[in-house]
Parts: structure tokens; C-alpha cells; sequence
């Protein structure tokens, strides 16, 4: 399950795809795209200034529901791999949170797969995330409110 990690501290989006790639994914030559998007922090949400947020999940459960949903894509594209890498802890605004990658033969599978991935692990991973607002005030965040 290398294809997924939630980790504690900062996350260099790009340093995680290096390391990656770096695992023999860069030769692989069926590989003609790959899809990436970095989600980062926002200081604004639901009208309100959030100045950090914390980011707490369930060990071991969290990263099963990630590999399933990888596993998902994987029968639905034609993928040569795949990649999450999610953050939790305390995080600032600009801070990435989150890394979605997806390779493939070619980019239409590779760009559908991506966004795949990070609408359902939004949905679907056990992640819960409280605000710190910039009026002191903190509250957690339900999944189905537009800044989850």
C-alpha cells in the first residue's frame, strides 16, 4: 500500500511525487500522462476567516478506505497507477493538504481518475476537520458543506 500515505507535518507535494516516481514508475513505458492536483488550506470558509485547521483520522482505517478507493479507479480507467497522499494534523492556510496522481497511457483516464480520487476520498475517508476562526472561535466542519 505505498500508493497511499497519511502523514503528520508538512507535505511537499512535489518531493512525494519524486519519490514516487523514483520507484521505477518513471521508466515504465506505457506511461504517456499523469494527472496531479495539490489541494491546499483556504483562509476562507463558509463566509467566515479561518486562520488554522486541524485534521485528525482514524489510523489503519483511513488508509484502507484510500486504497479502495484507488482500487475503484483502477477497475473504471485504464491506469498504469495511482498515488494519495494526505495530510493531517495542524494546518495553516497555503499549507498543502492534500496529493492526488494518476498514470496512464493516455490523459483523458489520467485526468478523469485524478479528480475521481479526490471527490470520493472527500466523501468517503474518515478524515474530521475542525477550524480555529479568526474570532477565536473553533468548530468541526461537516462533509457535506462546500469547503469540506
Amino acid at each position: 500500500m505505498d500508493n497511499v500515505r497519511v502523514i503528520g507535518g508538512a507535505l511537499d507535494p512535489w518531493a512525494e511525487l519524486q519519490r514516487y516516481q523514483a520507484r521505477g514508475l518513471a521508466e515504465h513505458a506505457g506511461v504517456g500522462a499523469t494527472a496531479v492536483f495539490v489541494g491546499s488550506m483556504r483562509d476562507l470558509n463558509e463566509g467566515d476567516a479561518v486562520t488554522a485547521m486541524t485534521l485528525e483520522h482514524y489510523p489503519g482505517m483511513t488508509e484502507k478506505h484510500l486504497a479502495a478507493i484507488i482500487e475503484e479507479a483502477g477497475r473504471r480507467w485504464d491506469l498504469i497507477d495511482c498515488l494519495i497522499v494526505h495530510r493531517v494534523g495542524e494546518i495553516l492556510p497555503t499549507d498543502p493538504i492534500v496529493l492526488t496522481a494518476a498514470w496512464s497511457a493516455h490523459r483523458k483516464d489520467a485526468f478523469e481518475a485524478c479528480r475521481f480520487l479526490m471527490e470520493e476520498l472527500k466523501s468517503r475517508a474518515p478524515f474530521w476537520k475542525k477550524e480555529t476562526l479568526a474570532d477565536g472561535g473553533e468548530r468541526w466542519v461537516e462533509k457535506n458543506t462546500p469547503g469540506y
